[in-house]
């Protein structure tokens, strides 16, 4: 029995993006359809890879270091080679975030002070309006 096929729509629908995604893509050279006729038609292959895409960027990647990932699947059946480059990534990206959780606390803190001054302020000059009005 031969795996299904998908036509764009399919795949989008099933993976609950726009055929425009799907297309964009394979723009740029991340998903390479068959054709049958005039219509692209994708493979389970194909929505593996466009699975691990749409993680890839949800999880912060580029689309080139996605590309990078899907090329070394390619090329290294023993997959050595792109779980050494995963792992490499995964530990960067999570320094980033790392490094921007701690710049969000901080401006958190500043935010946060700001509001009590502006809400302290507020407040005293809603009283001393108060006492004028008497």
């Amino acid at each position: 029995m031969s795996d299904p096929l998908y036509t764009v729509t399919q795949l989008a629908n099933d993976l609950s993006v726009t055929a425009r995604t799907v297309r964009f893509y394979e723009d740029k050279g991340l998903l390479n359809p068959q054709r049958v006729g005039n219509t692209r038609v994708y493979t389970h292959r194909d929505r593996a890879r466009l699975i691990l895409i749409l993680r890839g960027k949800r999880l912060g990647f580029t689309l080139r270091e996605i590309k990078e990932y899907l090329d070394l699947y390619d090329a290294d059946p023993t997959r050595q080679e792109q779980l050494r480059a995963l792992l490499k990534r995964v530990q960067n990206r999570i320094d980033s975030l790392i490094e921007q959780e701690k710049a969000l606390v901080e401006t958190l803190g500043e935010l946060r002070a700001i509001e009590q001054q502006a809400q302290t302020a507020l407040a005293a000059q809603q009283r001393g309006s108060a006492r004028r009005a008497r």
